[in-house]
């Protein structure tokens, strides 16, 4: 039996249907990370944070749907061409972030375009005015001019580009083996001037130990001259003493003093040839007679000597010997002075 639904049920369905409707049109479920601006009649109101946000249906609208999560961006490879010429390849990534959903959503149109274009700009401007080895060596420092340039540009868009990076940079083939070429001249020359100031080093003090031996040498011969002079100097005092002494003697007219001198000189020359290293066996051209000659002049200066000494005591005075004679009665123990 079909059921009969009068007018007035009819309307109410039709006002629940409705109700669902509008609700489910005013009540919007924004992800986490995600903002949505609202525009009502095309103008911008306002803007939905994460979470359940309401709106008026018919009237307000979704605008855009803006990510507030930090992105990346890949820069496409670019030929440069730096300030000495050199014609390169560079590629890098951009990471940014929007802070303003309405500024990212209305001051700019496609914003991740904008961003690449103006970062490809001013890869092309900051490392045109490098020259190539400065290009190749002070990376980090062109990643904060970019990151400086950029960031400034797109502050009115409501973005924070946090970095930026250069991932490549590639000279020609024929350059790169240039290079090569140079910084193997470079190490070699730097080897080259090691080596040389290594022998540099060398050489000077090879001299300086060659100066401190021979003032050491020089300091020893100054000294062994000296002692040497200072022996000569107490052996010519003691030949001069002993010439005086003789000079004495043959004043007084002791000819004995001559010939005790004389041969005492004989006999020291016979005694320097006996001690020769070099000659062990040697014929003595002299005549032997004359050496016992010197020597007898010895014994007669000793004798005399004893004479004079035997003439200068007294007649009362005891013999020098074990002589038992002397004045007094033989056979008697001695004698008494008057």
């Amino acid at each position: 039996m079909p059921i009969e639904i009068s007018g007035f049920g009819i309307l109410v369905i039709a006002i629940v249907i409705l109700a669902i409707i509008i609700v489910s049109m005013s009540v919007k479920a924004v992800p986490q990370g995600y903002e949505y601006t609202i525009e009502r009649f095309g103008r911008y109101t306002k803007t939905l944070p994460p979470g359940l946000g309401m709106i008026l249906p018919i009237i307000d609208r979704i605008g855009a749907q803006l990510n507030m999560m930090e992105t990346v961006l890949d820069v496409p490879s670019q030929e440069v061409i730096t300030r000495d010429n050199a014609l390169v390849q560079v590629d890098g990534v951009v990471f940014y972030q929007v802070l303003n959903a309405a500024q990212a959503a209305y001051e700019v149109r496609n914003l991740e375009r904008a961003i690449l274009n103006l970062t490809m700009t001013n890869i092309r401007t900051v490392m045109g005015s490098m020259d190539l080895d400065e290009l190749l060596s002070n990376r980090d420092s062109i990643n904060t001019r970019l990151l400086q340039v950029v960031d400034d540009a797109t502050e009115p868009w409501g973005v924070k580009v946090t970095r930026i990076e250069i991932k490549d940079i590639t000279p020609p083939a024929d350059l790169v083996d240039s290079m090569a070429r140079q910084m193997k001249a470079e190490r070699d020359k730097r080897a080259t001037v090691l080596v040389a100031e290594g022998d540099r080093q060398a050489e000077i003090l090879r001299a300086e130990g060659q100066k401190q031996a021979e003032i050491l040498a020089a300091e020893g011969r100054r000294e062994a001259a000296f002692r040497d002079a200072e022996a000569r100097e107490r052996e010519a005092e003691a030949e001069a003493k002993a010439t005086a002494m003789v000079s004495q003697a043959i004043a007084r007219g002791d000819v004995n003093a001559v010939n005790y001198f004389v041969a005492q000189r004989y006999v020291d020359a016979l005694g320097k040839f006996a001690d020769s290293a070099n000659q062990k066996t040697f014929f003595l051209p002299v005549d032997a007679a004359g050496v016992i000659g010197a020597i007898g002049g010895i014994a007669e200066i000793a004798r005399e000597s004893m004479e004079q000494r035997e003439a200068a005591r007294g007649p009362w005075d005891p013999p020098s010997g074990n002589d038992n004679t002397g004045g007094g009665v033989p056979g008697g123990g001695g004698s008494s002075r008057p």
